[in-house]
């Protein structure tokens, strides 16, 4: 059975006659198999709450997505009609300057749930653009306003996740926007790296790294080069390794 807590495991592909009117040629579904009651993640997910017989009743409205690097799964400002629970993989949020520069506003992980703007009618407020392959559902805004409306437990689930996603943007300002370009790039990796202490967390190019903490890809780089010359990171195709620990003690120097 394949393992979703593996944060760098992805099924194979399947085709799809489903579209969410964003992807393109890209873009690859496939029905959710055996259905969202026997989904791997369901007791973290939104759904986690809702009986059986309701989730046999909406699962026809569910699609699961598997989408590569580099593709959006939504644009800033195109109009909200779904959120999503992401599964496996990695998505950022970007955000763009009016002179053209941009800047990643959070980054997406399994069990997150993005989009959320959608429920309140309102367009995408960034561009949801994969990292790492990303297996995610699609959860229609209206079977989710639904749902919202006569389930009292869904409601607060909600809420959790509005309250988790402004938690996370207040530490992205707090966390990664102050400081030399050196303990940004600590702070960062310490808030990626596997929650099951192996020290794993996923691979961004040095661009993305400037755009997530606002330095430029030099100084990203830099700052990498220093901590791999301290034998506290290692990187591969896939993962940067790192020393939680030695980070930690750097990160309050």
């Amino acid at each position: 059975m394949s393992d979703l807590s593996d944060p760098f495991f992805m099924p194979s592909t399947l085709q799809s006659p489903h579209t969410t009117g964003v992807f393109t040629m890209s873009e690859k579904s496939l029905r959710c198999e055996p259905g969202c009651r026997s989904c791997g993640m369901r007791d973290s997910v939104l759904f986690a709450g809702l009986d059986e017989a309701l989730l046999d009743e909406i699962q026809e409205n569910i699609d699961d997505l598997l989408i590569p690097p580099g593709q959006s799964v939504y644009r800033m400002g195109s109009p909200g009609t779904a959120a999503f629970t992401l599964r496996a993989g990695v998505v950022k949020l970007v955000q763009y300057l009016p002179d053209g520069a941009h800047r990643i506003v959070r980054l997406v992980r399994p069990t997150d749930v993005f989009g959320l703007e959608a429920l309140i009618g309102q367009r995408y407020q960034h561009d949801a653009i994969v990292v790492q392959r990303a297996l995610l559902c699609r959860l229609p805004s209206a079977v989710l306003t639904r749902l919202d409306r006569d389930n009292p437990g869904l409601h607060q689930e909600l809420m959790r996740r509005w309250h988790h996603a402004l938690s996370e943007a207040d530490a992205w300002l707090t966390e990664l926007s102050t400081g030399s370009a050196h303990h940004r790039v600590v702070r960062l990796l310490l808030r990626l790296v596997d929650e099951r202490g192996v020290g794993l967390c996923p691979l961004f190019s040095r661009k993305d790294m400037g755009a997530m903490l606002g330095i430029t890809t030099e100084s990203a780089s830099r700052a990498v080069a220093d901590l791999k010359r301290k034998g506290i990171l290692t990187e591969s195709a896939q993962a940067f390794s790192c020393d939680p620990a030695a980070l930690k003690q750097l990160s309050v120097d």
